[in-house]
C-alpha cells in the first residue's frame, strides 16, 4: 500500500459521484411507501407494518454487499417535503410545545430522519422493509447496520414524554 492516505485499499470499489451535490450530499436513493400525504404518514416508524421499499442508485448498489446478513438497518433519509424554519412546535396529540430539537418531527433546520428498520428481504439493488414513516419518494440519504449491542440504550429518557405518560 502506498503512502497515498486517500487512496483505495485493496478490495474496496469505488464509483463516480454526481457531479453536482443535493443539500451538500448526495442522495443515494428513494424510498417508495403507502404514503403520498403527511396526514396518512404514521406518526413514527413504529406505528405501521407496511411493507416499504428502498432503492439503492445504481452507482451506490455494490454497497449492498453483505447486507442480507442484517435483521434492521438504521435508514437516514432526507424530508424533503418538511419545513426548514421552525425551532418550537406542538406534536400531534400533544397540548405543550416544545423546542424542535426536543422532538422528532420532520420539520427542522435540516430535516435528516432517522428510522430503524426490520430488513425483509433483498433483490439486487431494492430492499424491502418494515419501518418507515416518510412519504413515497423521500431522498435516501444513508443506511448502515443495527446493532443491538451499541445501538440500543434501554436507560434513555425523554423527560417531558415521560412525564405525559405519568
Amino acid at each position: 500500500m502506498s503512502d497515498d492516505t486517500s487512496g483505495i485499499r485493496e478490495g474496496e470499489v469505488a464509483t463516480s459521484l454526481p457531479a453536482a451535490f443535493d443539500a451538500g450530499l448526495h442522495f443515494i436513493g428513494r424510498i417508495h411507501t403507502p404514503w403520498t400525504r403527511r396526514a396518512d404518514c404514521p406518526r413514527n416508524a413504529r406505528e405501521s407494518d407496511a411493507l416499504c421499499t428502498i432503492e439503492v442508485s445504481p452507482a451506490f448498489a455494490e454497497g449492498l454487499a453483505d447486507i442480507e446478513g442484517c435483521s434492521h438497518l438504521w435508514v437516514l433519509y432526507w424530508m424533503d417535503k418538511a419545513r426548514r424554519d421552525l425551532v418550537r412546535q406542538r406534536p400531534r396529540h400533544y397540548d405543550e410545545t416544545h423546542g424542535t430539537f426536543a422532538l422528532r418531527s420532520p420539520a427542522r433546520p435540516n430535516p435528516i430522519a432517522l428510522s430503524c428498520v426490520e430488513l425483509v428481504a433483498v433483490d439486487g439493488n431494492r430492499l424491502t422493509v418494515r419501518g418507515l414513516d416518510c412519504l413515497d419518494g423521500t431522498p435516501l440519504l444513508d443506511l448502515k447496520p443495527y446493532f443491538a449491542s451499541t445501538d440500543a440504550r434501554p436507560e434513555a429518557v425523554v423527560a417531558w414524554h415521560a412525564a405525559r405518560r405519568g
